[in-house]
């Protein structure tokens, strides 16, 4: 019965605790860009360049970061359900079809100021990086 109870315990805790990869990046839009949050899916389809527009009609302008990037790999991980070497073999192919992936940027403030300077535009920085006020933070649901 004991060992029955702190089994339970500790599976409630468990289920509690955030998991590791819980805050691993941080995405960050344009100021002019209107709500707070957006879905995963959403977020996904937006990062594939299958939603290119807003829902108020303007560009969507998504900036990634580098394949070896370990915040590139949380965000396919957990946004996209796939590797980052996954999301290259999408993007093979739909460069063949004449589509072209998200600009890639190697830093946080390469994307900071990429998403600062554009319009729509939309990108992921370390989820402890300070935000300057020419960006804005989106919470994931």
């Amino acid at each position: 019965m004991r060992s029955l109870l702190l089994a339970a315990a500790l599976a409630t805790l468990q289920a509690a605790a955030p998991s590791p990869e819980a805050a691993a990046f941080r995405v960050i839009v344009h100021p002019d860009v209107k709500g707070a949050r957006v879905t995963r899916q959403s977020l996904a389809d937006i990062f594939l360049k299958k939603t290119p527009r807003w829902a108020d009609g303007s560009s969507i302008e998504p900036v990634d970061r580098s394949l070896t990037s370990t915040l590139r790999a949380a965000f396919c991980r957990q946004v996209m359900g796939q590797s980052p070497a996954e999301a290259q073999i999408y993007w093979t192919k739909a460069m063949h079809e004449g589509r072209r992936p998200p600009p890639v940027k190697g830093s946080d403030e390469e994307v900071l100021a990429f998403v600062a300077a554009t319009r729509g535009a939309i990108g992921y920085v370390s989820p402890n990086r300070a935000l300057p006020t020419t960006v804005k933070a989106l919470e994931i649901q």
